[in-house]
């Protein structure tokens, strides 16, 4: 299965997906860690355009075919971006779940995207009034919606792991909640 995290930066995108990832054993791919290790690397690409969706969806690619399962963080803003997630799941001959994660309370979003810091060394973190202002198209498409504000991280897993149609592996190994 593929689990496709959206969500702008700030609403606890990340710290949810990771710590999913980690309690069912899935194989995780962070866009901005992908991004960063371009932007590090001796190419220097800079900007990244699309260089760090297609090498995502060729590894999630890679290892959905193994039979492994795997969560992929990224904020996921437009329609074209999440259609492909779902193509590389078809392509792979295995089941697809977009999660959309979402902070309604604007000032605890807000207080969340001044506060951070970067976990990816040399990173650049958004501004509040950059998050606002960025392209996040509205969704057309079934998903699971997460809302964040006044809600722990162990809350909105807690949920996940419930909403979503986990199965054990080929092979009969058992996920570990």
């Amino acid at each position: 299965m593929l689990i496709v995290f959206s969500g702008l930066p700030g609403t606890g995108k990340s710290t949810i997906a990771h710590e999913l990832a980690r309690r069912i054993g899935a194989t995780y791919l962070r866009i901005d860690t992908i991004e960063q290790a371009l932007k590090n690397s001796s190419l220097r690409i800079d900007p990244v355009d699309d260089a760090g969706y297609a090498a995502a969806f060729a590894l999630a690619e890679d290892n959905l075919k193994l039979g492994r399962i795997v969560v992929a963080d990224s904020v996921n803003p437009v329609e074209e971006t999440r259609a492909a997630w779902r193509i590389v799941a078809v392509r792979a001959g295995c089941d697809a779940m977009d999660v959309e994660i979402v902070c309604s309370d604007e000032a605890e979003h807000r207080r969340r995207v001044e506060a951070r810091t970067s976990d990816i060394a040399g990173f650049y973190q958004p501004t509040w009034s950059e998050v606002v202002r960025r392209d996040y198209q509205p969704w057309r498409s079934e998903r699971i919606l997460i809302d964040t504000a006044g809600r722990p991280a162990a809350a909105s897993v807690e949920a996940l792991l419930t909403a979503l149609p986990l199965r054990p592996p080929p092979g009969g190994r058992q996920l570990k909640s």
